[in-house]
């Protein structure tokens, strides 16, 4: 009682605004940079990352998370990691692989009927609409097992993933034309096309072959569609990053490649190794493709069934004069179409130069069928150098290439050197070279891949950190440095350790173009985004059991979860359908079964299903695992598996022996909350709330909250009517608890309300 007394007065204290002075820190800026050995040039970029406390930043970047399977989620300029994204493999914090809605979207990843628990995320793309970035949807690639992800950005969930039927590896994935009518996927290491079918390497030029997916995307749905989605045969040269063209070069795409040599290795058996073979030549091969007139075909038969998806064969493609080869830099990693869509830049990282490619002059080439020979499949080779708008030699290893928002100003990655060259593509003139640590990738600039790159700030994804953070042993974090590029001159703003695997490409987008929602409606599978089977109401709850069958349709309240006890017996299948009734934001609950090996994450709104096997008897408590409010641990049950054919011998529940005095105390309290809730209240409808969305809603939620403790009156005043002292004093006890939860929301309102500027009504 006395712990309840004291939380009841700091509810009054907090409702009547009482609060210590804050103690200041008496050092000065120049004690501060003393102190900790830093210049003004370090104060400088620390203003340009910092973020103040309840300020948001202006861009948000997503990117893979290399081995993990996963895509993480963070913001610019402060790099702070938001949230990490459960795609390819199982992510416990968001139940993603252990409810059963999210085990079906994981299933939906499953290669010849076996389950997939690993994937390596690459390249993340963002929809597009008019080659603009437009935050609906984000698409990531598994460069191991070849598959494309589809995340719904309305809420930052992982919808579908698809399996590619013909390739066996993949990198050139993902990316997206310019109103995202298909996702691109670009095989990698060449196979035959057909599923579980063997031919040694020495058929390997006759037999093997390379690729490229157009997976159809059907936006109203937010899902891709296999059926309508088809693929394109190519030679086995080792496909690698593609883009699609926009303005100028809509409806075409280019995809580069290296050991166009077709070599095969063998370093066991005495040969060269693979490194040695595929890079003996000076060149690979830009694959471009017509790719709109590569559907028409599709659509008119025209295509050949492999595993039952529509490929065109690299016979067709040729005859139908949509598929052409322009030699390119070798080794290279990265096609990079400009904002206009009239150039493509191509770095190679064995040559020292970037390649500018005219779209105008190889349009040229095609019209007037100037090809300056064919490949051993027969595709007309195109000669680079009548393709060519400039090259630029930028230094060692260059890699990829993003867009400034000023015309004509690129910045390519040099991976030998650990540099970042900025240059102007039109003139051919490099501007400015930074050195980051160490040998970066790719390169990232904000929406600096689409027809409006936003500029300000460029991330370099760098594959080594080496020195640059606190030893936490051999395997090193990667390294994200933060580089602002908005003058004349780049500067190093940031290092930002990514503890999760290696990510390899990032895209950034402007946070005002991202409408996540904050609920679902009550009731939602958030993963189809369909009413669920399992939703109850309050007052609703029930369990059902048919046979061996126990089905529960629970709900989940602070603080309380509906059932708090199950009871089935050893050898019942049990399915737990959880409903979250509340409506405030980021009220989420979880929900695990003590050695079951379930979890779930119960967003407001949202229903989800757990499902296991009652194989042992036992005790076995069940609470929920996200801290949701000061009675979070008490939020709690019990699954009781008993033994087949158990019988009850005593029908008493444990008890405490309350008093009427303890009554009148919890009364008493009940009293004191509600008159704290009430200056709450009177301050809020004081100001003007209703202009404050986040304020209505907790407001709603608040009262929803309050709402509930009219029933429990009528039950604790009757039980007292009864000098039933036990139930009559946890019934106020629960009344007091809504209260508590009411409070809270509505503290939150009036702190809101007072930082945020809220107004005096009439």
């Amino acid at each position: 009682m006395k712990r309840l007394s004291k939380l009841a007065v700091a509810l009054m204290a907090a409702g009547m605004g009482l609060a210590t002075s804050a103690a200041w820190s008496a050092d000065s800026l120049q004690d501060v940079m003393k102190e900790r050995g830093l210049s003004q040039q370090d104060l400088l970029a620390a203003a340009k990352t910092y973020v103040p406390t309840g300020k948001r930043d202006e861009f948000v970047a997503f990117s893979s998370g290399g081995q993990s399977g996963q895509v993480i989620v963070y913001a610019i300029p402060s790099m702070r990691i938001l949230k990490y994204i459960g795609v390819f493999t199982p992510e416990p914090w968001q139940g993603y692989g252990f409810d059963e809605s999210s085990k079906k979207v994981l299933a939906q990843g499953r290669i010849d009927g076996k389950d997939i628990t690993w994937g390596d995320t690459h390249h993340p793309a963002m929809s597009e609409t008019n080659g603009e970035y437009d935050g609906q949807f984000v698409f990531i690639n598994d460069k191991a097992n070849p598959r494309i992800a589809v995340i719904d950005l309305r809420d930052f969930e992982t919808k579908q993933i698809v399996v590619n039927p013909i390739f066996k590896s993949e990198h050139g994935g993902a990316f997206v034309t310019t109103n995202t009518e298909y996702v691109i996927e670009a095989a990698q290491y060449a196979t035959p096309l057909e599923n579980k079918k063997f031919y040694p390497l020495e058929e390997f030029n006759e037999k093997y072959r390379g690729g490229i997916t157009y997976w159809k995307f059907d936006r109203k749905e937010g899902r891709i569609q296999p059926e309508k989605s088809f693929s394109l045969e190519l030679p086995p040269y080792s496909q690698d990053l593609s883009d699609a063209g926009k303005g100028a070069s809509e409806g075409w795409s280019f995809t580069n490649s290296f050991c166009s040599e077709r070599y095969v290795g063998g370093i066991e058996k005495g040969r060269p190794p693979y490194e040695a073979g595929c890079s003996a030549k000076d060149t690979d091969y830009m694959h471009v493709i017509n790719w709109k007139k590569a559907a028409e075909l599709v659509a008119a038969g025209k295509g050949k069934k492999i595993n039952g998806h529509n490929v065109l064969m690299m016979e067709t493609a040729i005859k139908e004069g949509i598929l052409f080869l322009i030699p390119e830099p070798k080794s290279p990693h990265g096609v990079d179409v400009t904002p206009d869509g009239t150039k493509i830049i191509v770095a190679g990282k064995l040559d020292t130069h970037v390649s500018v490619y005219s779209f105008e002059k190889i349009q040229a080439a095609i019209k007037a069928g100037k090809f300056e020979s064919k490949d051993p499949y027969g595709i007309p080779v195109i000669a680079m150098k009548d393709v060519l708008h400039t090259q630029v030699s930028l230094g060692l290893g260059p890699l990829h290439t993003q867009y400034d928002s000023k015309n004509c100003i690129a910045y390519t990655s040099l991976y030998v050197d650990s540099q970042v060259a900025k240059w102007n593509y039109c003139e051919g003139k490099v501007l400015d070279k930074l050195s980051v640590h160490y040998n970066i990738g790719h390169l990232m600039t904000m929406e600096g891949d689409s027809t409006k790159p936003k500029g300000k700030y460029l991330v370099a994804l760098n594959k080594l950190a080496i020195d640059r953070f606190v030893p936490v042993g051999p395997l090193h974090p990667q390294n994200h440095q933060l580089i602002d590029i908005s003058g004349d001159k780049m500067q190093l703003l940031y290092d930002m350790p990514v503890p999760l695997g290696e990510p390899h490409y990032v895209v950034a987008i402007e946070a005002k173009k991202l409408k996540p929602a904050v609920r679902y409606k009550v009731g939602t599978d958030s993963r189809t985004d369909q009413p669920h089977p399992g939703a109850a109401k309050a007052g609703e709850e029930r369990v059902v059991k048919k046979g061996n069958k126990v089905e529960v349709f629970g709900t989940l309240i602070r603080s309380h979860i509906t059932p708090e006890t199950i009871e089935v017996e050893v050898g019942d299948d049990v399915t737990i359908n959880l409903t979250n009734l509340e409506r405030a934001q980021d009220e989420t609950h979880g929900f695990t079964v003590s050695t079951f090996n379930v979890h779930a994450s119960v967003e407001p709104g949202k229903t989800v299903a757990v499902k296991f096997k009652a194989d042992k008897e036992g005790v076995y408590p069940y609470y929920c695992t996200e801290f949701c409010s000061a009675l979070h641990l008490e939020m709690q049950g019990y699954l009781l598996v008993k033994p087949k054919g158990w019988k009850a011998t005593k029908a008493t529940l444990a008890a405490q022996n309350y008093t009427e005095a303890d009554y009148k105390a919890t009364v008493k309290k009940v009293a004191d909350t509600q008159a704290i809730i009430d200056s709450v209240v009177a301050y809020i409808t004081s100001v003007n709330y209703k202009d404050f969305p986040e304020v209505v809603a907790m407001v709603e939620d608040a009262f929803d909250q309050l709402g509930k403790t009219k029933d429990i009156k009528i039950k604790h005043e009757a039980a007292a009517a009864k000098k039933d002292w036990e139930n009559a004093n946890l019934w106020a006890e629960q009344v007091w608890q809504y209260q508590v939860k009411t409070a809270d929301l509505g503290l939150r309102a009036k702190t809101f309300l007072e930082q945020n500027g809220a107004k005096k009504v009439k």
